[in-house]
């Protein structure tokens, strides 16, 4: 290549580089450009929470515009959001008509607390061995709290904690594979537990049931935490599935 040609090569790529500069710096731009993703996010929490708390009765119809005024997100994040809360199995869309808040099916349900009960009992043998000593003490004021909430009354306040407590075993087995499965989990258990709790006697049972899983986890016996916990989810499954029998609820 001659000298001639290549400065005119030279020339030309430098006359591009300002262009792709620019290019680049509108796809930085762009790509912090995140509020349809933040609303959508923040209104499917907002739903989640009120679906789980059973402020949204299972059945009960969610109306696109009354939502969007109350959540203060227009349509089509609030669209997203029921499609997230679809995939969680928290409500279900119809095709033409308005979404509704998932009913609670006495079949899926026990499915539900099998598979959660197996991943619980999993993660209580390996808190067991692998819990630290400020771990054991984190559930021991969990413990304290929910036996204070359950002197009180207080049956909201007792359900936040309590699912603190499974959340923290869980994650004291220190296996992310084990915790993205319960998170996965994690919304439509919380609503069937609260129901549960709900039922007559279930929640002094409750009560009972964490203290025998706390003394198991610290006496390091991983085989009887296991075993508790275990049961104590299934039997929280099969309180709600009898319920649900007994009264032919279909919500």
């Amino acid at each position: 290549m001659s000298k001639t040609s290549l400065t005119r090569t030279t020339t030309r790529l430098n006359e591009k580089e300002p262009k792709r500069r620019r290019s680049m710096t509108e796809l930085q731009r762009r790509a912090l450009r995140v509020p349809r993703t933040g609303l959508h996010e923040h209104a499917a929490r907002k739903l989640r929470t009120l679906i789980v708390r059973g402020d949204l009765l299972p059945g009960e119809p969610l109306l696109e515009v009354n939502l969007s005024e109350a959540l203060g997100v227009s349509r089509t994040p609030l669209r997203e959001a029921l499609k997230q809360l679809a995939v969680e199995g928290l409500v279900e869309l119809q095709l033409n008509r308005s979404a509704v808040v998932a009913p609670l099916q006495r079949d899926e349900l026990t499915e539900l607390f099998e598979a959660v009960s197996g991943i619980e009992r999993c993660a209580a043998e390996l808190a067991a061995i692998r819990m630290t000593a400020q771990d054991v003490e984190r559930l021991e004021a969990l413990q304290m709290r929910i036996e204070r909430h359950h002197r009180r009354g207080e049956l909201r306040d007792y359900f936040e904690v309590n699912q603190q407590i499974h959340g923290a075993i869980v994650g004291f087995a220190r296996n992310s594979v084990l915790k993205a499965s319960h998170d996965a989990l994690l919304a439509r258990v919380e609503r069937a537990r609260l129901f549960a709790l709900s039922a007559d006697g279930r929640w002094e049972e409750s009560v009972r049931e964490h203290k025998q899983i706390l003394a198991a986890l610290k006496a390091r016996d991983a085989e009887r935490a296991g075993q508790l916990l275990a049961h104590h989810v299934r039997r929280t499954g099969d309180i709600v599935a009898d319920t649900l029998t007994q009264k032919k609820v279909r919500p």
